[in-house]
């Protein structure tokens, strides 16, 4: 069973792929016009709660694509993990807003809907569009003066209400849905009171699509949403291959040619325990032990996909296996495991080193096979040995592979 979202150019080809984008483009561009998000007069009308006809279609389009795709995700059929959530900056979130807002009900438009109005050749949309675009320029060019503060305050990451509330997904959905109604059902009597609007007109089929909705929240909520463990099972059969004929274990001398390649993003999770990690780490590697991994998930799916390589390291591979298992079924691409473990980087990056000794007896499986003289982490001369001195021979590996890419959404 395909799992979406699909690799549409794998499957029909740029041109088709091409044309696909075209025909969504088109219907969702009418669907705009026909509910009038391309008339200032209408958008700016719902400020004044006299048309909130704009208001009703755009929660709609919210609500149904959030019933849709939990419910894809539930069944196993979406990959939330692949579809982009943009990551949440606060305060210059709330400042954008307003000024958004101010712009919207002064010139009647949102950045999103006067491209609709643009393509209508209507000269109020065709201005706000010209007079967004200085704006975008106007920004790139001063955007240095307040780049820290823009990128850092109240910078969340990928975090959504479920994050937020920590509730289920299934009760948010439902506790949305019925916020919406209520809402379709307050601009109805704003409409009728301000408006003069005759709401004895309206279609009954709402009352149809309503109920439809809330059945819909149900269903999420019974469904429920897939574990890690359910996540793994279904992939099991496509990438336990690799994983058996060591095809995502990579030598300690593939890892130290990759920390020096600064063509590509390397982050390196050391998954053991922090005592370990104290005793010793190899230099820029991250300490984030097992149990801690899948809170760590969704700051990691912000990494850019096309040149991040993820390596995951324990003392031996036991540890990396579990951890490479959680990452690979949290959709993360480019995921390997340090080949030994750290037991094995010592071995290959250690020689005349005297406070780093073997240790003597038997060593139960993923534990540390070295004494060390004291806790140093990474101030240890094998922690950060030089590519110039050390030319391990290895067999290469490491091939980039694209799960996602960023996409943008929204009005703006």
């Amino acid at each position: 069973m395909p799992i979406f979202p699909l690799p549409l150019e794998t499957l029909l080809g740029k041109p088709l792929m091409y044309v696909l984008f075209g025909v969504i483009g088109f219907a969702f561009g009418y669907v705009l016009e026909i509910s009038g998000f391309g008339d200032s007069t209408k958008l700016a009308a719902q400020f004044y709660f006299k048309e909130l006809t704009v208001l009703k279609v755009m929660f709609t389009a919210i609500v149904v694509a959030m019933v849709l795709i939990f419910a894809m995700v539930g069944l196993g059929l979406l990959d939330y993990n692949q579809v982009w959530v943009n990551p949440t900056y606060l305060w210059s979130g709330i400042l954008g807003g307003l000024i958004m807002g101010v712009g919207f009900i002064v010139g009647g438009f949102c950045p999103g809907t006067s491209l609709v109005s643009a393509a209508t050749f209507k000269i109020d949309g065709a201005f706000f569009v010209l007079g967004g675009l200085f704006g975008i320029f106007l920004f790139g060019e001063t955007e240095w003066l307040y780049d820290y503060w823009w990128n850092t305050s109240g910078f969340f990451g990928r975090l959504t209400i479920m994050d937020w509330l920590n509730l289920p997904t299934g009760v948010v959905v439902t506790l949305i849905v019925f916020m919406a109604l209520f809402m379709f059902w307050g601009s109805e009597q704003l409409e009728r009171l301000v408006g003069k609007r005759d709401l004895k007109r309206e279609p009954r089929s709402r009352y149809v699509a309503a109920g439809a909705l809330i059945a819909g929240a149900f269903a999420v909520s019974l469904i429920g949403q897939s574990t890690i463990e359910q996540k793994w099972s279904r992939l099991e059969p496509v990438k336990a291959p690799a994983l058996a004929n060591r095809e995502v274990q990579i030598h300690p001398g593939e890892l130290l040619t990759t920390m020096d390649n600064n063509r590509l993003n390397l982050i390196m999770l050391d998954v053991r325990s922090e005592s370990d990690y104290n005793l010793f780490h190899i230099r820029s590697a991250q300490n984030v032990p097992l149990s801690e991994l899948a809170t760590a998930v969704p700051k990691l799916l912000l990494e850019p996909s096309q040149n991040t390589v993820y390596v995951v390291m324990s003392n031996d591979e036991a540890t990396a296996t579990d951890a490479w298992k959680l990452l690979t079924a949290s959709s993360l691409p480019n995921v390997y495991i340090l080949e030994g473990g750290v037991n094995n980087w010592i071995g290959a990056f250690t020689t005349e080193e005297t406070a780093i000794a073997p240790a003597s007896g038997p060593v139960a499986d993923d534990k540390l096979k070295f004494t060390f003289m004291a806790a140093l982490g990474d101030r240890y001369p094998a922690a950060d040995p030089s590519p110039e001195e050390w030319k391990l021979d290895f067999t290469p590996k490491i091939k980039l592979q694209v799960n996602r890419d960023k996409s943008g959404g929204g009005c703006g």
